[in-house]
Order: structure tokens, then C-alpha cells, then sequence
């Protein structure tokens, strides 16, 4: 088990936009008429947090614990895989100290969905407001996330001994 007073991880994220698909980033439902292609609800806010978390533990990451090619993840909503995350977190003795979230995307704007989202991640993670930062970036029209075919997030996370 980690004993280090500070660790730091690191998350990564993308998936591809079709049409007619549900767009889900940071656990809310964003009306758009592209949504992602995945095994689960493809969150990949909540998938880039998952990861950032468990790298920090040192732990496999969210490809190990919840397969693509298991049934049993296919359709689920990504707050569950965030629920394990946090729960590994907290049994290592760990709490997030803060998590900075970059989410690249060429449209819908990310804006009006911001303040909801860091409130659904401050929820899950059990952290307040003012340790979630949340950036929207687009890809300037260029390649599969800015011609409108992709989306991307980067995580960082700060965890704190408790």
C-alpha cells in the first residue's frame, strides 16, 4: 500500500462522435447530435478521472478493472467506475488534494456545462468545489477532434495522505 504524502496521477481519455449517440462528459447529458462511441456511457471525463486516480495508487487502470469486452460494462453509466476509483482511493488512505480537467472538443461548447460538471465531480470524488478545475479547449479544425469526430480529456490529480 502507498505511503507517500503526496502522489500524483495522471488520466487520458478519447473517443470518437457518431451521430445519433448520447454525448455524456462529467456525468451530464449534453444535447448534441453526436455522441460517443463506447462500451459504457463513454464518459471520458469520469473515464480520464478514473485513470488519473488509480495511476496515482499505482493500480491497474480502468481498462484492467471494468474490460471492454466484459457484457457486464456495456451501456454503464461511468460514475460507477469514478465510485471504485474513489474507493480504492480511500482504502489506500488518500484524498484528493485537487484535479485539474481538460476536456478537448470542437463542439457543443463546453461552457454553459461547466459549473454542473465540476459539481457532479467535486460530488464523487468528496472534495469541495475550489479543488475541481475544469478547461474546455477545442482542437482549431484540426484532425479527428477538430473536424468534430472525436473527443478528448486530460486529468491531472493531486492526492494527499489523510
Amino acid at each position: 500500500m502507498p505511503t507517500q504524502p503526496l502522489r500524483v496521477g495522471h488520466g487520458f481519455d478519447l473517443h470518437r462522435l457518431e451521430p445519433g449517440l448520447k454525448l455524456v462528459v462529467g456525468g451530464l447529458h449534453i444535447p448534441h447530435d453526436h455522441g460517443c462511441a463506447a462500451h459504457s456511457d463513454g464518459d471520458v471525463v469520469y473515464h480520464s478521472v478514473v485513470d488519473a486516480v488509480l495511476g496515482a495508487l499505482a493500480m491497474d487502470d480502468i481498462g484492467m478493472l471494468f474490460p471492454d469486452n466484459d457484457p457486464k460494462w456495456k451501456g454503464a453509466d461511468s460514475r460507477i467506475f469514478v465510485d471504485e476509483a474513489v474507493r480504492r482511493m480511500r482504502a489506500a488512505g488518500y484524498r484528493v488534494g485537487n484535479l485539474d480537467v481538460t476536456v478537448i472538443l470542437q463542439r457543443p461548447k463546453l461552457s454553459p456545462h461547466k459549473a454542473a460538471i465540476k459539481a457532479n465531480l467535486a460530488g464523487l470524488l468528496g472534495c469541495a468545489l475550489d479543488q475541481v478545475n475544469l478547461k474546455g479547449k477545442t482542437h482549431e479544425k484540426v484532425d479527428a477532434i477538430g473536424e468534430g469526430r472525436a473527443i478528448a480529456c486530460h486529468v491531472v490529480v493531486l492526492l494527499e495522505r489523510v
